[in-house]
């Protein structure tokens, strides 16, 4: 089967109130192909550390999870969840999320057929992105 990299995010939001603009971002990722969802949970934890966890179909639907293409059936799992969980705060929520990186199934596919494989990668914090770029000038 061929498949590009999948990667997790941790999106952390004060509070347990999700905005509107959430869905139609994510939709516009996998309607450009850009990803491909394979799994997408909603973490909550209370001030006492108490965490719920929660599938897109049991948010308020007028949030509009529902219409967001992808498998979400599953693949992540309750201690994933709980990782997860760890690096909120109390009285946060998060949306875990497991994609695709359809951008790069072409270069995945390269690669293997060329006997390689992917070793890794991680995410490069924000922070330490813009130090690196604060003292360079600017792009044209």
């Amino acid at each position: 089967m061929s498949i590009g990299p999948v990667e997790y995010l941790i999106l952390g939001f004060p509070g347990e109130h999700l905005s509107e603009d959430l869905a139609p971002a994510f939709a516009g990722l996998v309607d450009s192909g850009t990803v491909r969802i394979l799994d997408i949970l909603f973490l909550s934890k209370d001030g006492r550390g108490h965490v719920v966890v929660r599938e897109f179909d049991e948010l308020d639907s007028s949030l509009g999870f529902a219409a967001v293409a992808g498998r979400a059936d599953g693949v992540l799992s309750e201690g994933d969840a709980a990782i997860a969980a760890q690096a909120l705060d109390p009285g946060s929520s998060a949306i875990l999320v497991l994609w695709e990186d359809r951008w790069a199934r072409p270069l995945a596919d390269v690669v293997r057929s060329a006997g390689g494989i992917i070793v890794g990668g991680q995410r490069v914090p924000p922070d330490v992105v813009e130090m690196a770029f604060a003292g360079l000038p600017p792009e044209d």
